[in-house]
């Protein structure tokens, strides 16, 4: 544990410490009157009560729409089954910025509705709606799909046998059973959704606003440090609640039904009602999931003489004296492998590390670091990258001008996804194996490679795969911290997005398809990877 609690510490706790103390103190004394000054704040409220109000109607919509998605890939098997939910796990993975900007092409101006109809829904709450159910889409459908798969049907079918109706028989029998793999993929579309960045700042405007695009403004345009710090520490007790309430449900919900193989329980459809079911899950997927990326990709070949490669052409072209980045936007895409291979290495490290300790040690202490290693998905990005600044500035730490200080911010991101993936495979390895080995002769790092790496050795590729996806689309962070002369893919798109003319826009969806193609390629060889679905993503 001493690997991963040190990282977490230096470069998690203390940036975000130091910026909010930072905030509350004056002259060395803490002004904790802010904290009731903010709260009071109109405005403030105003944020507060749109950044819980979206999430909630967020999570209840993406329930909706997922929830029969999910029992589709649990229990119908049908042609292409695995390439569609391949398919379906490609929004997941995508930067939310990338999400924003194909939504944008959608139903932004000059979108499709805009050319077809003249609707326009950007800078409404319907577009960010709809963006965080494509967004966390698979969510549902691997978390509580992957459940639904395992849960045996006969136990269903003896309630309907002596009795029960249908739907008497799902709400008493598989519902509680699901209670758990549910309140799960809401915590996760409600954390997702709650501290929503480049899609609410995209899509919103300036008329809508989250918590973590709030802070973003306090900091970066108005440099109101004791506004974000508070605003930092409201979002924190949020999360922190989140999580303990998960914990409660869960442990209220658990149920002991009979698990088995995903392929022994689903059947091909059959009966007008559940080709029915299929079908509209199918133009759901087309229309929620598959349109907006294929717009997405349309726009970015929408020249001003007619559809042509123009626009990534001019991404190989030298900055001028009027280009939005010193570089060549092209260079992103070389800067965002370098760095997301880089944070790969140091959250499989530090997260294979902190695995493998909370495998073979228990207690509250453990349990403490396990929900520590979780808390960057749910805490201020922004806030940790604008610390990052005001704490990595002096020896021996004095990271401010090195390219380090980027894969370290997309590791913190990306060390979660590591523990998820990996924790449920350790724990499941024989301990008895490694007693053999050890008993005859082996070194504890000799066990580990012919013991435990073959067992894991897929899960570990599955984990680095994760870390490379999260750490291409990290932006809340990255967005202060990446030097001019070397964006990475979301900043260069957000900056494009955020500047005029036609030019501009249409090298945001150029650099937003390429973002997508390699996000794409990348999940898509996981799938190739994972046979058994193993991990908890």
């Amino acid at each position: 544990m001493a690997l991963p609690f040190a990282f977490f510490a230096l470069f998690f706790a203390y940036p975000v410490a130091s910026i909010v103390g930072r905030g509350l103190k004056d002259g060395g004394q803490w002004q904790l009157g802010r904290i009731g000054a903010v709260l009071t704040d109109p405005d403030v409220l105003h944020v507060l009560w749109f950044t819980f109000w979206q999430a909630a109607a967020s999570t209840g919509l993406t329930l909706l729409i997922a929830l029969p998605g999910a029992y589709v890939f649990a229990r119908f098997d049908f042609p292409g089954k695995q390439l569609l939910r391949a398919l379906v796990a490609v929004p997941f993975v995508l930067p939310t910025v990338v999400v924003g900007s194909a939504f944008l092409a959608l139903v932004g101006r000059g979108g499709l509705l805009d050319d077809l109809w003249g609707v326009r829904l950007d800078t409404s709450v319907w577009a960010i709606l709809l963006a965080h159910v494509f967004f966390n889409y698979a969510v549902v459908v691997r978390t509580v799909g992957g459940l639904w798969g395992q849960l045996d049907p006969r136990q269903e079918e003896a309630a309907r046998v002596l009795g029960a109706g249908r739907f008497a028989a799902w709400r008493r029998v598989t519902l509680p059973a699901l209670g758990p793999a549910v309140a799960a993929a809401a915590l996760m579309v409600f954390l997702f959704t709650f501290t929503s960045f480049g899609v609410v700042q995209i899509l919103g405007g300036p008329t809508f606003s989250t918590l973590e695009v709030e802070i973003y403004r306090q900091t970066a345009d108005f440099l109101d440090l004791p506004t974000a710090a508070v605003l930092t520490l409201i979002q924190f007790t949020a999360v922190l609640g989140l999580l303990a309430l998960h914990a409660w449900t869960v442990r209220r919900r658990e149920s002991a039904l009979k698990l088995v193989d995903p392929a022994q329980s689903a059947r091909r459809p059959h009966g007008r009602g559940q080709w029915a079911l299929l079908w509209t899950t199918l133009v759901v997927i087309v229309l929620l999931l598959v349109l907006p990326l294929a717009v997405l990709v349309e726009r970015s070949f929408a020249g001003p003489d007619g559809y042509g490669p123009v626009f990534y052409e001019t991404l190989q072209s030298a900055a001028t004296a009027d280009s939005t980045f010193a570089v060549a936007p092209l260079d992103a895409l070389w800067n965002s492998l370098a760095f997301g291979a880089v944070a790969t290495v140091i959250a499989l490290v530090v997260g294979g590390l902190a695995a493998a300790a909370l495998t073979h040690r228990g207690g509250r202490l453990v349990r403490g670091f396990d929900a520590l290693l979780m808390l960057p998905l749910g805490v201020s990005a922004v806030t940790v990258g604008f610390g990052f600044l005001i704490t990595l500035d002096r020896p021996p730490l004095d990271l401010r001008s090195s390219w380090w200080l980027v894969p370290l911010a997309q590791a913190l991101v990306g060390v979660p996804f590591v523990v998820r993936t990996m924790l449920p495979v350790l724990r499941a390895v024989d301990g008895r194996l490694r007693e053999a080995a050890a008993v005859l002769g082996a070194s504890p790092w000799r066990v580990w490679r012919e013991v435990d790496l073959p067992l894991v050795r897929r899960a570990l590729l599955v984990a680095a795969g994760f870390a490379f996806a999260v750490s291409l689309g990290e932006f809340g962070a990255t967005v202060f911290i990446a030097r001019p002369d070397h964006p990475t893919l979301p900043v260069a798109v957000a900056r494009l997005l955020g500047r005029a003319g036609e030019l501009n826009y249409g090298q945001a969806m150029a650099l937003s398809t390429i973002l997508m193609v390699v996000c794409a390629g990348a999940l898509l060889a996981l799938e190739r990877i994972r046979t058994d679905h193993s991990g908890e993503f």
